[in-house]
């Protein structure tokens, strides 16, 4: 109190205080350059094809840097499953560089970098230092990404009313891109020819204090876009087994603010949804919906999920989704989805063949069934939804395992994912696992033990007995002809033909094969109609 009547009373003004009390704090955060010795990433661990997209860039003249969740996946001592890099260089001049690259996307251009060819190959995906712009100073826009491509033609930075950004294609320098990233374990910057990382907003500290903290205003952040609500909950699943928890701020708006995800794309949503699901943390994704209040009202295929999680056969196929990705063998979403399905799909075939409907169109009903209640416009009509109709309808078939049927079955294009239902359904019960067993062998064997194993089966099937035919006692066609009509002018039915109508041609009788020959006696050679029974095995 003395010192400050004393400066008062000489004049002196608060320019003598802190630089600190005088400099507002920036918005884009302070630069730190941070040393091999202080963050200890191991170089190794970089992928060899985004340190030459680096290297490339700035033998060019360009800055380039590895960002975003790789550099948070070295710092924890992770292999990262995807590099992405970011540069000053503009989309054009990236493409310039590179043999293979394509620029991509309208909301925000980006280029691919491809390496490699078929199953094989490799993208990188490179961004150009984005701006940070005031959302007042942007065009506005009445729309949203499904209605307004034409009222967008042209802009650089776009906003809906709600403050959502749908354009964002202005660059800008370093600093401003780092502050339009989410979360700060996603804001740094890593040179691997340096070893140097780059970090604006304590991304380093929040990741030796196992936080996940959203930069700025949470709330306004999910606002420009309501996907950051469900990368929250991808990050705090794949991070929660390292220990990480949300900063009590970030994690607050989320259940609030999940109406905002109503006017993303559903095609958006539903690639979301799969990176849930498909990037080896489903279960933990599941547990996190949950604990975040957010089972319900992010996408309606994704609520059925969370419903149905516990329910064995789900809960076996999330499993084994993790466990492959967690092995980089690959996994297709039409797999995991036709087992969100089949619940509904089996209980709508129960029900039919329950009214001795035929066993095959039964299965095509409630198939069409479950596409209708469940999926709705983003529909199972397309490539996704017949690969799942192919799993689904592949199961009857498993068990004719006679003539040339196993051999028919074995070179359909979708056998394996086929192959791999069935064996999660023998794991829980739903059909016997020997069923699985004789198939698992099938696939693997040679032509003389396949020709084995099938004759094995169809002697197995001429053992069992078999219930007694019943056989329709033919008309006598003399009998019922009279005595002046020729037998050209009767029927089929051995009935005279009306005065001046044709005779009807004769019909063939079918030459039946000996009982003893391959493909018949059995019940699966023969019938397409199969039996849809509890045990689906045949011995």
């Amino acid at each position: 109190m003395i010192k400050k009547f004393i400066d008062k009373l000489f004049g002196k003004s608060d320019s003598a205080e802190s630089p600190s009390k005088r400099v507002p704090k920036s918005p884009f955060g302070k630069r730190h350059d941070i040393e091999f010795k202080d963050h200890g990433i191991n170089v190794k661990l970089v992928d060899e094809r985004a340190m030459d997209v680096v290297h490339v860039l700035k033998q060019a003249g360009f800055q380039a840097y590895i960002v975003g969740g790789a550099v948070r996946d070295l710092l924890v001592g992770l292999r990262p499953k995807d590099f992405d890099v970011a540069t000053d260089a503009t989309p054009e001049q990236v493409k310039s560089l590179f043999r293979r690259a394509f620029i991509i996307g309208r909301r925000f251009r980006i280029v691919h970098v491809i390496y490699g060819r078929g199953r094989e190959h490799e993208v990188i995906e490179v961004s150009t230092f984005r701006a940070h712009m005031d959302n007042a100073l942007a065009e506005q826009v009445g729309g949203n990404e499904r209605t307004s491509k034409s009222e967008l033609a042209g802009m650089k930075h776009a906003v809906h009313s709600s403050g959502r950004v749908l354009r964002d294609n202005v660059w800008g320098p370093m600093e401003e891109d780092a502050a339009r990233r989410d979360f700060t374990i996603n804001a740094m910057y890593y040179d691997p020819e340096t070893q140097i990382v780059v970090d604006y907003h304590n991304g380093i500290g929040d990741a030796r204090k196992k936080i996940v903290r959203m930069i700025g205003n949470p709330a306004l952040r999910y606002r420009e876009d309501p996907v950051r609500i469900i990368r929250a909950v991808r990050f705090g699943a794949k991070l929660n087994a390292l220990g990480f928890k949300f900063e009590e701020k970030t994690a607050a708006p989320l259940k609030e603010m999940r109406g905002l995800l109503a006017d993303v794309p559903q095609s958006r949503l539903f690639d979301e949804m799969l990176k849930l699901l498909q990037t080896g943390h489903a279960l933990a994704s599941i547990a996190q919906l949950r604990e975040l209040g957010l089972g319900t009202g992010i996408y309606p295929l994704l609520d059925v999920v969370v419903e149905m999680a516990d329910d064995p056969f789900l809960k076996l196929a999330l499993q084994d989704t993790d466990r492959r990705v967690g092995e980089g063998k690959p996994v297709a979403p039409s797999f995991l989805l036709s087992c969100v399905l089949w619940s509904d799909v089996r209980s709508g075939w129960d029900r039919r063949l329950k009214r001795n409907e035929p066993a095959m169109p039964a299965l095509q009903d409630a198939i069409d069934e479950a596409f209708n209640a469940r999926i709705g416009d983003v529909s199972g009509r397309g490539k996704l939804g017949i690969d799942m109709r192919e799993i689904w309808t592949m199961q009857p078939r498993f068990e004719k395992r006679v003539g040339n049927a196993p051999y028919s079955l074995l070179d359909q294009p979708r056998f394996r994912a086929g192959f791999d239902f069935l064996r999660l359904r023998g794991q829980i019960g739903e059909i016997d696992p020997a069923l699985a067993e004789w198939w698992e062998k099938f696939s693997t064997a040679y032509d003389d033990e396949r020709h084995d194993m099938i004759e094995a089966i169809r002697e197995s099937q001429l053992k069992k007995p078999h219930a007694p035919r019943v056989r329709v006692k033919r008309v006598d066609a003399k009998a019922a002809r009279p005595e002046n009509a020729s037998p050209a002018a009767s029927d089929a039915q051995g009935f005279p033909a009306a005065e001046g109508e044709a005779a009807p041609a004769k019909k063939r009788r079918r030459r039946r094969k000996p009982a003893g020959s391959a493909g018949s006696g059995s019940a699966e050679g023969g019938s397409e109609a199969p039996h849809h029974s509890s045990s689906g095995s045949d011995s």
